[in-house]
């Protein structure tokens, strides 16, 4: 079979990487198309992903997001007019599936926070198999088109392209850490997401309240964030695309107001508070009923210290699984694409 695959955002490189791997370990060809956003195109580079860039991100108004989402899918299909590929693949790639549409190539998609309202209207009404975890509520993803579509797996997805994982202490090295003292850190909010259109004063609180206190290494989402950031002075902020699943693996303490860091955090067995002021998902509702991920309300809860060794054992899923979820929008020739509600 022949695959093409679409990453729009910088988490969506390491998600994949795995997927794409076992994909052609599996016999398949995989092509890969990039955005030119956040690390999207440093992390491809990083880890060996070799890709096509096509596009960058337009801005964070709706109406910006519009033209990017219509000028890129133009783009991708002028990409992949003439290619024949079997199937379309994107982790929350709008694009992709637009243009997938366009093309009358069958698409799959995959998310895990059910709540970016717009981002799944196209995507689950476009795609032929919607993988998601099974902690979010199936009747959740009806409205936007996914009923008969869905795939649902157990876990977190972290569990899945992490499963071969293994931290590398050369991460510190290379930004000049040392064992001797705390480690945190901290992602920055995703400002420029739909779901998250405010400034989160809370998480500005929270580097405050570190800076001085422990090693902080803080990973800005955009260019005007490193720009802030500088101007605060007392953090390490890498220039390029490091290792930071290695650094979130070796750090005593992880702060996001993000997503997939803090879930990485969470597979990886590192302490992790969330600042997230949206909505929040069912995947992170039940890690923080389970005790797994916590809740950050105000600074004054962070309390800088060495963590003791890992004694939650990792939990470690084939990444096969998801693979074979999203493949399955490829009906087999003369069936049409069944439900799988609750395949796992």
């Amino acid at each position: 079979m022949r695959i093409w695959v679409d990453l729009t955002n910088s988490p969506h490189v390491l998600v994949m990487a795995p997927l794409i791997e076992t994909m052609r370990a599996q016999g398949h060809e995989v092509d890969v198309t990039a955005r030119d956003f956040a690390q999207t195109i440093e992390l491809c580079e990083r880890l060996d992903v070799a890709h096509t860039p096509i596009g960058r991100h337009r801005g964070a108004h709706v109406a910006d997001k519009a033209a990017g989402l219509l000028s890129r899918s133009l783009a991708l299909a002028r990409f992949a007019r003439g290619r024949r590929f079997d199937l379309a693949v994107g982790h929350g790639s709008n694009d992709v599936t637009v243009a997938a549409r366009v093309l009358g190539v069958p698409s799959a998609t995959a998310f895990d926070y059910e709540w970016a309202t717009v981002q799944h209207t196209v995507n689950c009404r476009l795609a032929r198999a919607v993988v998601v975890p099974d902690a979010i509520p199936p009747e959740r993803l009806y409205r936007y088109g996914a009923r008969g579509k869905l795939r649902r797996y157990p876990g977190l997805k972290e569990e899945y392209y992490l499963s071969a994982f293994e931290p590398d202490p050369a991460v510190l090295g290379e930004l000049g850490l040392t064992r001797e003292q705390p480690i945190v850190v901290a992602r920055t909010p995703p400002e420029v997401s739909l779901y998250h259109r405010f400034e989160n004063d809370l998480f500005r609180d929270v580097l405050a309240r570190v800076r001085g206190e422990a090693q902080t290494v803080v990973l800005p989402r955009t260019a005007p964030q490193r720009e802030e950031l500088a101007r605060m002075g007392g953090f390490v902020v890498p220039e390029r695309a490091i290792d930071a699943q290695s650094l979130v693996a070796l750090a005593d303490l992880v702060i996001s107001a993000g997503g997939t860091m803090n879930r990485e955090a969470v597979a990886l067995g590192t302490p992790v508070f969330t600042t997230f002021e949206g909505r929040l998902g069912a995947v992170d509702e039940r890690l923080l009923a389970d005790g797994r991920l916590k809740r950050l309300s105000h600074a004054s809860e962070v309390h800088v210290a060495r963590r003791p060794e890992r004694s939650v054992p990792r939990v470690r899923r084939d990444p096969a699984v998801l693979v074979a979820m999203l493949l399955s929008a490829r009906p087999v020739s003369g069936s049409a694409p069944g439900s799988a509600e609750g395949a796992i």
